[in-house]
């Protein structure tokens, strides 16, 4: 059998690399996605006697008018609106002590 040497053990563990062979590892930021969100549609409405009134409309009507009052918006802790279509009114209640109505 022959002996191997130091120098042939050397160059059979350590790979040769050409300079010209390395590649350049470029990094590239990661691109984010995002999902485009859908925002949520909540409608209501009253319908009675073959009309049809939004709910929206109807409590921005009446948060006008209580506004119109000289209140204030930011005393406003609850607001409730009772809707009457068959005398066509709506009432609303502010903080349960305030009270006023609106026509439809």
């Amino acid at each position: 059998m022959a002996r191997v040497t130091a120098a042939q053990k050397k160059a059979v563990t350590e790979p040769k690399v050409e300079a010209s062979l390395e590649k350049k590892v470029v990094e590239q930021p990661v691109k984010k996605t995002t999902r485009a969100t859908t925002k949520k549609v909540e409608l209501a409405y009253v319908q009675f006697a073959g009309k049809e009134w939004d709910m929206a409309e109807i409590v921005n009507k009446a948060k006008e008018a209580y506004l119109a009052q000289g209140n204030k918006a930011t005393a406003m802790k609850k607001f409730c609106v009772y809707v009457k279509p068959e005398e066509g009114v709506a009432y609303y209640v502010v903080n349960d002590t305030e009270t006023g109505s609106v026509e439809l």
